[in-house]
């Protein structure tokens, strides 16, 4: 029996997992994935296993406190999209309508206050069923998720799984595996999370996942300047990193010039000119919009919600939301969708150790 894993479904977009510190404590699987051509994206595949499940059924829709301070953005037009992404094109006016967002991405503490109240599971610690891996040792079929694990030398870039590793026991309460803790770090943006765990933790506030031209009005902070970065066009400001991205020789050598190593707490870099923390890189954010690469095109000019349903070229049958920001394994070297207007895109049910979120709410 080959004893090895391989997880065969939907892509996610791996450029959004996770850097630890140290190399990922815990037992560890291949996975066996399908290469997507683009510049950014490199897909694996990790089971969707619980799309038919109800996992907040038991949730008392506002029934939760979430204290973060929000923003409230005031309503107006702004051109969305960049030139410099084929799925971001055209460049579009939008109205958008007045909103509250959170003005950082959810952290650990929130995160655990919601499970305490709730009891609620996330997808990352729930077991795979062994009728989706016929052939496959059942034993392996175990909870987990995928983790950043840089190797000393790679050959190349065009395959990511020289530096991922599915990490069995590796969660939310776990980013780096199953030896570690989120002891310390409440104020770090809770990672290992997939679309619908966003969503419940949304529910139980009463606040909703942000569309994708709401996010994006947010961090160009009502704008319709053609910037390079949501900040402006220069990357530094007086030699100082703007944002938590990677720095250094990816994905072997990070610098730590911008003082972290994978995530960075709440509130660690400036926020935008509305009072906005980490809208680019620490960690990607999902979206409600279903993620489809030609929407633009066809896509409302009021308050757009994104498309019916998710088409991927890439991949027809995932899946697919759209996640905005970029995390901190972007850079140009590799990935440069953390840059303004651009896209990102994961599949529903794969959570990576640097994929969070943040809400808005309706006024």
């Amino acid at each position: 029996m080959n004893t090895k894993l391989f997880l065969f479904t939907p892509s996610f977009c791996l450029l959004l997992s996770c850097f630890s510190n140290s190399e990922p404590k815990g037992q560890t699987a291949d996975l066996f994935v399908s290469q997507d051509s683009s510049r950014c994206y490199m897909a694996a595949h990790i089971p969707s296993r619980f799309s038919d499940s109800d996992t907040a059924h038991h949730i008392v829709e506002g029934a939760g406190i979430d204290k973060v301070k929000m923003v409230h953005v005031a309503g107006g037009y702004f051109m969305m999209g960049s030139n410099d992404f084929a799925d971001a094109k055209p460049v579009h006016e939008v109205k958008i309508a007045d909103f509250l967002i959170d003005e950082h991405e959810v952290t650990n503490g929130q995160f655990e206050k919601f499970v305490q109240a709730t009891g609620y599971v996330t997808l990352a610690e729930r077991p795979l069923d062994p009728k989706e891996f016929p052939g496959v040792d059942p034993n392996m079929l175990k909870p987990g998720s995928a983790i950043f694990s840089p190797p000393k030398e790679v050959q190349g870039l065009n395959n990511h799984l020289q530096w991922w590793s599915y990490v069995v026991g590796a969660n939310w309460r776990h980013p780096e595996g199953p030896n570690s803790s989120i002891q310390g770090k409440e104020t770090f943006p809770v990672v290992h999370i997939a679309y619908q765990d966003a969503e419940a933790y949304a529910k139980w506030t009463g606040k909703r996942l942000p569309t994708e031209a709401e996010w994006e009005y947010a961090a160009r902070a009502r704008t319709s300047n053609p910037m390079t970065y949501y900040w402006g066009n220069e990357l530094l400001d007086n030699d100082r990193y703007l944002a938590n991205i990677f720095q250094g020789e990816f994905p072997v050598l990070n610098t730590k010039l911008d003082g972290y190593i994978g995530t960075s707490p709440a509130k660690a870099f400036p926020s935008n000119a509305i009072g906005l923390y980490d809208m680019e890189g620490n960690v990607w954010e999902w979206c409600a919009d279903y993620y489809r690469p030609d929407y633009y095109a066809n896509s409302t000019a009021d308050n757009p919600s994104g498309p019916k349903d998710s088409y991927d070229p890439d991949e027809p049958g995932a899946v697919k939301r759209v996640q905005r920001g970029g995390s901190f394994l972007c850079n140009d070297q590799y990935c440069e969708r953390y840059k303004a207007g651009s896209r990102g895109k994961g599949e529903i049910n794969s959570p990576t150790n640097n994929v969070g979120f943040r809400c808005v709410k309706d006024i």
